[in-house]
């Protein structure tokens, strides 16, 4: 049996939860920006995650998960307190380097509000006038907003349909901070890639440094498979590796978009075969109870 226990489940909506697992060296370890790599079994997909949060005296690290694919909607299925994951890998990506802006706007959009937050937190200890932005479609889908109010100076939180906060997508809250503030030194954005290239284009004028985290075009998360190339200004990166933080305003988000697109035949069809097997599980578990019962 694995060591990698989780020890605490917690569910955000009907496709967002959160997972603490137990793993002291890695802990002790992570630093804000770095993701790891998951196997729920010995036979399991390797999956790359965001390290949303760590503590290092509990000797935990915390995963926010979106169940979206085969994989994730398994581990949503399967990963309750006292279960082991088989595998668990990392830090691993380049650490967010040290920042030495004194006022920072640090963005979240939908699952990209827990990456971010250690980034505010790290900031903020560093000495840093944090303003938090996070969006969500809508309030039912909110999630730790109480600790991003603990660490932010501001807090704007952001709604598609209005439900909670500014009505409105994560640019607006971006622009309502830069018009309170004219000396931002860096915005750090993270979420959906078209999300973020819309914070990069919001700033653009402005010529205010952007930050982006491209953990969303990661497949193996080692740079042996190729799948995470990104253009960058004139180079070619591979994001698990030479990052996942980059200059936001150099990324080339259609290449990147494009390239999202590559798997998704494959990632519908393992999805579609995994789905049809739990149905069939579901049948015969019908079928032996109904036998049982008699």
């Amino acid at each position: 049996m694995s060591n990698y226990e989780i020890v605490k489940r917690e569910d955000f909506s009907d496709v967002t939860y959160l997972l603490e697992i137990r793993h002291p060296m890695m802990a002790r370890a992570a630093r804000p920006g770095q993701f790891v790599i998951v196997m729920l079994s010995e036979h399991g997909e390797r999956v790359p995650l965001t390290i949303a949060d760590f503590d290092r005296e509990k000797g935990t690290v915390t995963l926010v998960i979106q169940a979206v694919g085969k994989t994730t909607r398994q581990m949503q299925r399967e990963c309750q307190a006292g279960a082991f994951l088989y595998g668990l890998v990392g830090p691993m990506g380049i650490p967010t380097p040290p920042s030495h802006a004194r006022k920072v706007i640090c963005v979240g959009g939908g699952l990209g509000v827990a990456p971010v937050y250690p980034q505010a937190k790290a900031l903020k200890e560093g000495g840093a006038y944090v303003i938090g932005v996070i969006g969500f479609r809508g309030k039912d889908l909110v999630f730790w907003e109480d600790k991003f109010r603990a660490i932010c100076d501001e807090f704007i939180i952001c709604s598609d349909d209005g439900s909670v906060g500014l009505h409105g997508r994560v640019t607006a809250g971006i622009e309502a901070a830069l018009k309170k503030h004219s000396d931002v030194d860096e915005v750090i954005a993270i979420g959906p890639p078209i999300m973020m290239k819309s914070c990069a284009d919001t700033t653009r004028p402005y010529k205010i440094k952007t930050m982006v985290s491209l953990n969303p075009i990661m497949v193996d998360g080692t740079g042996m498979c190729g799948g995470c190339r990104v253009k960058v200004g004139d180079e070619v990166k591979f994001a698990c590796v030479d990052g996942p933080d980059f200059d936001g305003h150099r990324v080339d988000f259609d290449d990147l978009t494009m390239r999202l697109r590559r798997h998704s035949r494959e990632e519908r069809m393992a999805l579609e075969h995994w789905e049809k097997g739990c149905r069939m599980q579901k049948s015969i578990d019908r079928a032996v109870g109904a036998a049982a019962g008699k």
